[in-house]
Order: C-alpha cells, then sequence, then structure tokens
C-alpha cells in the first residue's frame, strides 16, 4: 500500500444519496454541476457517486433505488454523457462484478466491512476499493479489511471514515482516526455528511444536522485526510433519502474552497517539520 502523503490529489466523492427513478434529470443535474465545480480546483481528483440500491434503509417502507440493471444503466449513461469517474457502493457479492464494469471505484457500505467474501470480490474485480469503517469499529481495526482486499491482489485501497455509533441515534467523530489509519499506510477520506446522520432518529427514517457537516469537514482536513466524500442535492428536502444531512448544492464550492485553503496550510507545516527534520 502507498503512502498516504504521497498523494497529490486531493479526493473528493460527491452526489446524491440515492439514484432517483424516473428523474434521471436531477442526477445528471448534479453530476454536470459538481464537474463545473470541481474544474475550478485543479487538485481535486473527483468521483460522482450514488446508490443503484440502499440495502439497508431505516424501514422497509423507505425507498431503495432503481435497482442493478436500471441502476448501473443510470451510471453508465452519467459517465458517458458528464465525462466524469463513478463510484458506486454494492450490497451483495452478485453485484461486485456487474458494478465494476461500469464505475471506476467501488464502495464496501459500512454495515458490510467486515464481510471476508465481499471483500474479497471487490478485491478481485482490479479497480480500486472504497471500504467505509464501520460506526461500531476502531480506527485500526480497519487494517484487517483493507488486508482481505490486499489478499486478493489490489491495493489500491482507500478508508472513509464516517463516525462512530453509541447508540441513542447519534453518531460521533474522532478526528484521532485520521492519522491513526495513516498510520496503516492508507489514504483516509472522510465523509462529511453521514457523520451527521442520527441513525433512526426521524422514527422510520435516519435523521440529521447537515448544518455541521462543513464544521466536520474543516476539522478533517486540518487533521490531515486525503479527501471529502459527501452527498449533495439541488433540494435535499425533496431527496429520497439522506434528506436530513445532504448538502445543498449552492454549499459545495464555498465549502470546498475553505477546505482546501486549509489543506495548504496543513501541507505547508508538514513539509517545514520534514526540512527541520
Amino acid at each position: 500500500m502507498s503512502d498516504p502523503r504521497q498523494n497529490k490529489d486531493f479526493i473528493v466523492i460527491a452526489g446524491p444519496c440515492i439514484l432517483e427513478h424516473n428523474r434521471e434529470a436531477v442526477n445528471l443535474e448534479v453530476a454536470r454541476q459538481l464537474k463545473s465545480i470541481m474544474a475550478g480546483f485543479p487538485q481535486v481528483k473527483f468521483y460522482f457517486k450514488s446508490s443503484f440500491d440502499k440495502a439497508n434503509r431505516s424501514s422497509i417502507n423507505s425507498y431503495r433505488g432503481p435497482g442493478l440493471q436500471e441502476g448501473l444503466e443510470i451510471l453508465k449513461e452519467i459517465k458517458k454523457s458528464v465525462d466524469v469517474p463513478i463510484l458506486t457502493d454494492v450490497h451483495s457479492i452478485e453485484q461486485v462484478l456487474p458494478a465494476a464494469a461500469v464505475v471506476d471505484l467501488l464502495q464496501i457500505p459500512a454495515f458490510l466491512c467486515r464481510q471476508t467474501d465481499w471483500l474479497l470480490e471487490a478485491g478481485r474485480s482490479g479497480i480500486p476499493v472504497n471500504i467505509k469503517k464501520g460506526q461500531f469499529m476502531a480506527p485500526l481495526d480497519i487494517r484487517h479489511a483493507a488486508a482481505k482486499v490486499q489478499s486478493a491482489g489490489n491495493s489500491h485501497i482507500y478508508i472513509t471514515e464516517r463516525g462512530s455509533t453509541f447508540g441513542y441515534n447519534n453518531l460521533v467523530v474522532d478526528m484521532r482516526a485520521i492519522p491513526m489509519i495513516h498510520s496503516l499506510g492508507l489514504p483516509l477520506i472522510f465523509d462529511c455528511t453521514q457523520s451527521v446522520q442520527l441513525p433512526g432518529g426521524a422514527g422510520e427514517t435516519t435523521g440529521g444536522n447537515r448544518e455541521y457537516a462543513p464544521v466536520l469537514a474543516k476539522a478533517a482536513v486540518a487533521a490531515g485526510c486525503d479527501g471529502l466524500f459527501f452527498e449533495t442535492h439541488p433540494e435535499p428536502e425533496k431527496g429520497l433519502s439522506d434528506a436530513s444531512n445532504m448538502l445543498p448544492l449552492s454549499w459545495v464550492e464555498p465549502m470546498l474552497r475553505t477546505c482546501l485553503q486549509l489543506r495548504d496550510v496543513v501541507q505547508k507545516e508538514s513539509d517545514n517539520l520534514a526540512l527541520a527534520l
């Protein structure tokens, strides 16, 4: 695994939480606007993110997405017409290879990050893998998940931190996780929107406090993260999943600009320390 400090690009993974069935215009609009925003930040490597299926919704009544076949067709069209790399998550072993044939980065959901067969199949796909650290997992324990992917011959691995749960409909972020995971030689992406979730906090659905997402994003960049993950939508309140914590598209550019300015300060400090040593 490469030293994360040698990664010059700042990774940004962003998009609507879920592909909206029969609302392809929304999916395309978000992809186009995000690509336009990212064009102003040449240091950013951008992946458009959206899910074709959300198998871990709180309630059986919640919308899950268009499904594998239709969802991959939508993602394929976004990739072709907008010309952006794509990330999506997989919720069964059978979804891994069909998804890997379309997308550029596979994601292992947090609740599945210990599932050996998923990780091995993702590793065998041959494309980069983003493992979301489980809310139940200590930071250093993610090394076992990464080792499973690596054992399949795939060393292009990212880890995403998205907070830890202590029950009572809340998540807590420990920024010490960033240097801890770096100590494993793994690049760390910080999910600033799912970290402000309130799991089950809205009864049948997950609640959230999106106003705190930019605060956590800045804190994570100051702590040295290698990228940001966030979900965004033109009208988050109308989103079909994670409506309470998705960012309005209008927040993305100013938040990212501030975060990248902070990153410059952190990198300069790191460079000066290296010279002093």
